[in-house]
């Protein structure tokens, strides 16, 4: 395929919004960080923010999660999917043993997942958007693309390999700061998968050619030498292995390269992706669905419209665009752990595997 003919690749660069830090605030806020580290941001494309949130803040969600497993359990159980509903097992194993007798058990809780109470509230928690003031401004919008990471021990379908978040995105990305959040629901260390980052990765303001998909997954992959050869990445010095502790996190932006390493350990790795935009750049989503407007200076009592947001399902809107009627599956939708999405037709597909095969291109579904 050439580089004309890929539609994710771009001829344009932007590095203006990725490397240029806005003014210091002029009223310091809870939460807010020094100057120095919003500086280091822009330069380095990510930081991590230690001890920031507390257990207060942070148990909830895991609560939440132990609902979401504990409702999948009893689905596939009832389906005659596993053996048990291994309710005896805790936040950290529960969905291991579903996995091991439903191999796609951590796919389907990725895609059919739903955001609780909990989530929203650490989304638009009051001192996380004080410190996003001091990267996007005043007014901040919540950006579609949220994540709960279901990370199971030894499972390729969620090793996610080297990217760009805009690769993923439609190319109206490539130019705005999408700020995200990466927040692990225990101590993330190398051993259970925790993140590794290439800094300096962005500041070229491109976004490199990725390929699809990697092994037996939907995941796109950014090759280390085009990283290198793209992007600036020094393999050696800019590649950094970051492991985070519960109430922490790690800080990036859309064109900051990054992956996950596997989890050999024995708990499942959990972590949720939170990002954030100016509402004045609120692009949405290839069309799908818009940002949720969580700050604006002349609004001071301004809540998120969480019930207009969640209208749309972006996860079942990608199925229905982009998933083939009919394909090498006879599959019930309720079980069926292929994904599909508008980042497969972006790159050229140099490895076939079952979710290329079911994927509807674009222009398919725009005529369909």
């Amino acid at each position: 395929m050439s580089e004309k003919s890929i539609p994710g690749l771009v001829a344009e660069a932007h590095p203006s919004p990725f490397n240029t830090p806005p003014p210091p605030v002029t009223v310091s806020k809870p939460g807010q960080l020094p100057y120095s580290q919003i500086q280091r941001f822009f330069e380095e494309g990510y930081i991590v923010v230690r001890d920031f949130f507390t257990r207060e803040e942070l148990d909830p969600c895991r609560r939440d999660i132990e609902v979401m497993v504990e409702e999948l359990a009893d689905k596939l159980y009832k389906a005659g999917k596993v053996k048990s509903v291994y309710r005896e097992y805790g936040l950290f194993q529960r969905l291991t043993r579903l996995e091991q007798d439903f191999q796609g058990a951590n796919v389907l809780l990725f895609k059919h997942q739903k955001m609780p109470k909990s989530f929203q509230t650490l989304w638009s928690n009051e001192r996380m958007l004080n410190l996003l003031e001091q990267i996007l401004g005043p007014e901040i919008a919540g950006h579609p693309t949220w994540n709960l990471r279901t990370k199971t021990p030894h499972s390729e379908a969620t090793n996610i390999p080297w990217h760009q978040d805009s690769a993923y995105m439609s190319n109206e990305s490539y130019d705005h700061l999408i700020a995200t959040a990466w927040v692990p629901f225990l101590n993330a260390i190398p051993e259970n998968g925790c993140m590794q980052m290439a800094r300096n990765g962005h500041k070229s303001g491109r976004v490199a050619v990725h390929t699809c998909c990697a092994g037996s997954t939907w995941y796109i992959t950014l090759e280390e030498d085009v990283m290198k050869q793209t992007l600036g990445v020094d393999l050696e010095k800019d590649v950094r292995v970051e492991p985070v502790d519960y109430g922490g996190f790690i800080l990036f932006h859309n064109l900051t390269p990054h992956r996950s390493l596997p989890n050999v350990s024995n708990d499942v790795r959990w972590s949720v992706d939170l990002r954030w935009q100016s509402p004045k750049e609120n692009f949405g989503f290839y069309g799908i669905q818009e940002g949720v407007l969580m700050r604006s200076p002349g609004r001071p009592d301004l809540q998120p419209d969480w019930e207009q947001f969640f209208k749309v399902d972006r996860k079942a809107v990608w199925q229905k665009r982009h998933m083939l009627p009919e394909g090498e599956e006879a599959v019930d939708p309720e079980f069926d752990t292929r994904i599909t999405g508008p980042w497969i037709g972006k790159w050229e597909i140099v490895n076939h595997n079952r979710h290329t095969r079911a994927f509807k291109a674009a222009m398919q579904a725009a005529a369909s």
